[in-house]
């Protein structure tokens, strides 16, 4: 299941590429991750806020908003298995070197949201509703020649919020690559 859904993932991803690139795309990301008994790949598509504070310092804040599509595959001892879709809109800041080529460092937080295809991923974990919140922290840093390369890691956590019982959330330590479109 995760590999067709893989599959479904990337090809979605080059049509909305294709479709979107006259729209001020400004990148595109892949994903993998693991947490709490669950591998997860992820693709996603950002467009930049065009807005920076602090830009005369070392470091700038910006930001931008990232919308992705990803398939969770669960396997506990007991044998038992679950998959689940994601779907996520997120506004993400991020603290990066003020520098415009070269190698540029950066911290990001972020809190969206997300909707499952499934309540229930397996049978030790259950989560009371489609509707997700999900914040992550992540470090990375931007390079090549325009910058256009960016490697992160992220640690992220999905739940509702308690808007409804049972709330058993799930976390995710993932490896991020991105490509900038400038």
């Amino acid at each position: 299941m995760i590999k067709k859904s893989m599959c479904s993932i990337s090809a979605g991803c080059v049509a909305c590429l294709t479709a979107l690139s006259g729209y001020a795309l400004d990148g595109a990301s892949f994903q993998l991750g693991n947490g709490d008994g669950t591998d997860m790949v992820r693709a996603g598509l950002q467009w930049d806020w065009r807005k920076t504070w602090f830009d005369t310092s070392p470091w700038r804040l910006g930001g931008y908003w990232d919308i992705s599509l990803g398939a969770w595959h669960a396997h506990n001892g007991a044998g038992d298995t679950g998959d689940i879709v994601d779907l996520g809109v997120t506004p993400v800041f991020r603290l990066r070197q003020n520098v415009k080529t070269g190698f540029a460092p950066y911290f990001e937080f972020a809190i969206g949201f997300h909707v499952l295809s499934h309540t229930r991923l397996d049978a030790q974990r259950q989560f009371g509703s489609s509707f997700q919140f999900g914040d992550h922290l992540g470090v990375g840093a931007c390079f090549g020649p325009k910058q256009q390369y960016d490697l992160a890691y992220l640690y992220q956590h999905l739940s509702n919020g308690g808007i409804k019982e049972p709330n058993d959330g799930i976390n995710f330590s993932q490896l991020r690559f991105a490509y900038h479109f400038y």
